[in-house]
């Protein structure tokens, strides 16, 4: 079994920034591909932010060039750095990783509320 663990949401300012971690612990397993989603009140899931084993990185039209996606092999643990904070970024924000264990799997994190105040 893997267990992911989120770390890093916060309350900030408009303009602030805040940084999420999505760490990934068990045993006989590695971290491919990773994402980040979030979800606001009423809204749908939406994808954020995209990192490949080989740390190429995508990113929705909303957040390019504010939200920066890292990772940490050795760690097993994901980052996204985000900066210039908007009230619209408020929701709760979630990983996604997909893991191989013998066979391919898609864990997700707890979720860790960001919210933005104006």
């Amino acid at each position: 079994q893997v267990q992911l663990v989120e770390s890093g949401g916060g309350l900030v300012q408009a303009g602030g920034s805040l940084r999420l971690s999505c760490a990934a612990s068990g045993s006989n397993f590695s971290v491919n591909a990773a994402n980040w989603y979030r979800q606001a009140p009423g809204k749908k899931r939406e994808l954020v932010a995209g990192i490949t084993s080989g740390g190429s990185t995508d990113y929705g039209d909303s957040v390019k060039g504010r939200f920066t996606n890292s990772r940490d092999n050795a760690k097993n643990t994901v980052y996204l750095q985000m900066n210039s904070l908007k009230p619209e970024d408020t929701a709760v924000y979630y990983c996604n990783l997909r893991v191989y264990r013998g066979k391919w799997y898609n864990y997700w994190g707890q979720g860790t509320q960001v919210t933005v105040s104006s």
